[in-house]
């Protein structure tokens, strides 16, 4: 079987923190909070009150006002994204179209256009819904879209794995580019769905925070959370087989060196607490890498949501798979407590934030972090960033179904 190094040549941001990579590196490794009131919606008859919105989004820098009329908020991130990676990577004209392909995922696809077309039917009769509504709703239209605008005829995909899809949509990329099925692959992962009804969902099966402080809300590995705080946003990742990377002498950002996939199959929401499937996901990552580096020169993007079965679990399965004494060497962060959840999105701009570390020898801080918990007692890197050498990166993510993702980058 073709086994082919695969590299990272291009990133695009848009989150909370900001709407391009500069400014959401800046915003991590500064400890920024991007959490505040919900503004998108009255939540003032809601238990959950806080969002991480993205904010001064310009859909208009990135396509047409007819586009932008046809697409749903979470196209629009995800085109952006998609558009400021392969800027970045300069891949345009430097491919066979043939061999260049779209791994995008969405959680939920274009919920804002669905709750607003079902309530135009309910309120106008069927001949009023929009003849867009279709195209703007279903998840496969942000791997589409993207495909139509950056040329992309080789293989597209639209991955749907709750909160580990945009780490899916990596690893399932740099396999087919291994594999020699591409040379180069768009991925990422991307969600809008700050909207009444999805916090009214989320609230009621006990997953979001009611906390009213900013502060106090996303605060992973802390003992005093309480549940996650929502976000939105997309990132991308222009993954390319490292051979045709040299040959037109892109710039390189890492080398995705691991992968690892698993299933709880346990439980529709909540983790396995013996954290079997979640911890081998991250154990097959680590054998892919092969041999590790020194534990303090590893960093670990942690999943981290700030929920108590969530970050206790966690905090096993990465003992599990680099035992215990390892464990508690490396850098651990979650950037969940800057960014909020980003549903969908999140294992993609975590991704981004790994390779970022990897890059600048700066490891992004768990920022209000106050009260220790005894079970979840890695080296989480509290409040502050750390600067120090760095050689490997993981990101990890765990999804509603028990779907467990794990990817690795290497120096370069």
């Amino acid at each position: 079987m073709v086994n082919r190094r695969v590299v990272v040549t291009g990133l695009g941001a848009i989150t909370p923190l900001g709407n391009d990579v500069a400014s959401y590196w800046d915003g991590l490794k500064s400890g920024r909070n991007g959490i505040a009131p919900v503004t998108r919606f009255d939540a003032s008859n809601l238990k959950a009150k806080l969002a991480a919105e993205v904010k001064d989004f310009d859909p208009a820098q990135y396509m047409d006002r007819r586009q932008i009329r046809q697409t749903d908020r979470f196209e629009q991130y995800a085109l952006a994204a998609a558009v400021q990676a392969t800027e970045d990577a300069g891949i345009s004209g430097k491919i066979e179209p043939e061999r260049f392909g779209v791994y995008f995922g969405s959680g939920v696809g274009g919920f804002e256009t669905h709750v607003n077309e079902h309530n135009t039917m309910l309120s106008r009769g069927p001949s009023r819904v929009s003849p867009h509504y279709i195209t703007k709703m279903i998840p496969n239209m942000a791997a589409g879209n993207i495909a139509i605008q950056i040329k992309a005829m080789g293989p597209c995909l639209d991955i749907t794995t709750a909160c580990a899809t945009g780490t899916n949509a990596i690893g399932e990329a740099m396999r087919a580019i291994r594999h020699g099925y591409a040379d180069a692959i768009l991925a990422g992962g991307v969600d809008a769905a700050i909207h009444e009804l999805a916090f009214a969902g989320f609230i009621n099966c006990m997953a979001l925070t009611e906390s009213e402080d900013p502060d106090a809300a996303s605060i992973p590995f802390d003992k005093r959370r309480s549940g996650f705080v929502m976000g939105e946003g997309a990132g991308a990742l222009v993954l390319e087989e490292y051979d045709h990377a040299v040959a037109r002498g892109a710039k390189i950002y890492a080398e995705i060196v691991g992968y690892g996939s698993t299933c709880d199959a346990f439980h529709i929401t909540a983790p396995d607490s013996e954290a079997t499937a979640s911890s081998k996901a991250i154990a097959d990552c680590i054998s892919e890498v092969g041999s590790l580096c020194a534990p303090g020169e590893i960093y670990l993007n942690a999943h981290g949501t700030s929920t108590h079965l969530n970050d206790k679990t966690e905090t096993l399965a990465i003992k599990k798979a680099f035992g215990t004494d390892t464990a508690m060497q490396i850098h651990v962060s979650s950037t969940k407590s800057m960014t909020g959840h980003l549903l969908g999105a999140a294992g993609a701009i975590e991704a981004i934030a790994a390779i970022k570390a990897l890059e600048n020898g700066i490891v992004p801080p768990t920022i209000n972090y106050k009260e220790a918990d005894p079970e979840c007692d890695l080296n989480i890197t509290p409040n502050h960033a750390l600067e120090t050498e760095l050689k490997l990166a993981f990101s990890t993510s765990l999804g509603f179904g028990g779907h467990n993702a794990c990817v690795a980058f290497a120096k370069i």
